[in-house]
């Protein structure tokens, strides 16, 4: 179970950290919660009670939706979906955040859940990045209101702790994003595809999963694959000597195996160095870690984004396409049609709206959840049930998504 812990936390990681800091602390459940925490959670508490019997006060299609997000400083993307659907669904829509350092400030998670739950009009809660101590606040909120729908996204506890808990779990498929990086990398016309990480990620399952999908995809469509080693952010040198290393290691293996050379990191700390690196070789970038146009390519290719253009899709696709014109590299980078944490919160959002409205029935439904996600990222996008690698446990409220690809 350790292992499966820290998968998940490095998944969570390394697809939640565009202009994101660390969560700033070490989980201690056992530690004392603030004095002002336990206040907070006192009259949340007491007034989640009066909430309870009043569950039902809302008349049928009047309801409101709690969304649980990452503060700006730590998930920009993430927040700024949010404040994207607050200002489409307006009052609808309550929009709270995380502590910055979740995972040893819990009790606070817990206060602002229940807080949440405490108004009777509040029928689902969405919490992305679900961060540590997401499971305790959702099995709070189920003690007083059973009614509630509770979804949470890219989780950073293991999936028996979170399914336990949430209605609804949602993460990337890591595992089957080696296989969409390898198909990516040959239609942008790559012959070689360079894979970097280190040790410590390359013992967990995931990455190990996406590492093995993606060679066995190479060998299959005739492309060469090689292991590159980046030094570990997390050791003694620091992301310095990591992003370092990438800005000098990617020209030399553009040298030796030419411009049709795709790269892929598994780190965040890999991915502005790297699409700096590529965008100024002119090889081929097919997907950031994180495949969202927030991530990485703003500050390798320079693109200052306007106050009234922040979370705009658009504009930044516009933008990377321009800059990538520019320098004759047109179709050799790549990202997601709708960025994950945006294409996330907006779907999970419109099926929270479906079930409250009773459009949907089940509180897991996946041809619902695959047919909204789908539409919003205008193609099929693949949604499948999570197996655990280890365990070849399947959890049948855990979906696994991988969204719709895009040159830009």
């Amino acid at each position: 179970m350790k292992k499966v812990v820290s998968v998940m936390m490095a998944a969570a990681m390394a697809f939640s950290l565009a202009g994101c800091g660390s969560s700033g602390g070490t989980a201690d459940t056992t530690a004392a919660p603030t004095q002002a925490a336990e206040q907070t959670q006192a009259q949340a508490e007491g007034d989640s009670a009066e909430a309870e019997t009043e569950a039902e006060a809302a008349p049928a299609g009047d309801f409101k939706i709690g969304i649980l997000t990452s503060t700006v400083s730590q998930a920009e993307e993430e927040y700024r979906a949010a404040e994207g659907v607050k200002e489409k669904f307006g009052d609808m829509i309550i929009h709270q955040t995380f502590p910055d350092k979740a995972a040893s400030e819990q009790e606070t998670t817990i206060s602002i859940a229940l807080s949440l739950a405490a108004d009777p009009d509040v029928k689902a809660i969405i919490c992305n990045t679900a961060m540590e101590g997401t499971a305790a606040a959702m099995e709070k909120v189920r003690e007083k209101r059973p009614d509630i729908l509770l979804l949470a996204g890219v989780p950073s506890e293991a999936p028996d702790v979170i399914c336990a808990a949430a209605d609804l779990v949602f993460h990337p498929d890591v595992a089957e994003m080696g296989t969409a990086v390898a198909e990516a990398a040959a239609e942008m016309g790559a012959t070689t595809v360079v894979h970097y990480s280190f040790p410590r990620h390359m013992a967990q399952p995931l990455n190990i999963a996406r590492h093995d999908n993606m060679k066995a995809k190479c060998e299959e469509l005739g492309l060469t694959f090689v292991d590159g080693t980046s030094p570990d952010p997390m050791s003694d040198a620091g992301i310095a000597a990591t992003q370092q290393f990438i800005l000098e290691d990617v020209p030399r293996k553009v040298e030796e195996y030419g411009a049709d050379t795709a790269f892929f990191g598994t780190n965040a700390g890999q991915q502005e160095p790297m699409c700096k690196a590529v965008y100024e070789a002119k090889a081929i970038y097919p997907l950031p870690d994180n495949p969202s146009v927030f991530y990485a390519f703003p500050g390798a290719l320079g693109i200052e984004i306007p106050e009234d253009k922040k979370g705009d899709v658009s504009y930044m696709q516009e933008q990377i396409s321009a800059k990538l014109a520019e320098n004759e590299m047109s179709g050799r980078m790549g990202a997601w049609s709708a960025p994950m944490h945006t294409m996330f919160i907006n779907c999970a959002v419109e099926y929270a709206i479906s079930y409250c409205n009773g459009e949907i029935t089940e509180r897991a439904d996946l041809d619902a959840f695959t047919n909204i996600f789908s539409e919003f990222a205008g193609g099929d996008v693949s949604v499948r049930k999570y197996t655990d690698i280890e365990s070849g446990k399947s959890y049948d409220n855990f979906f696994v998504v991988l969204g719709k690809f895009i040159t830009l």
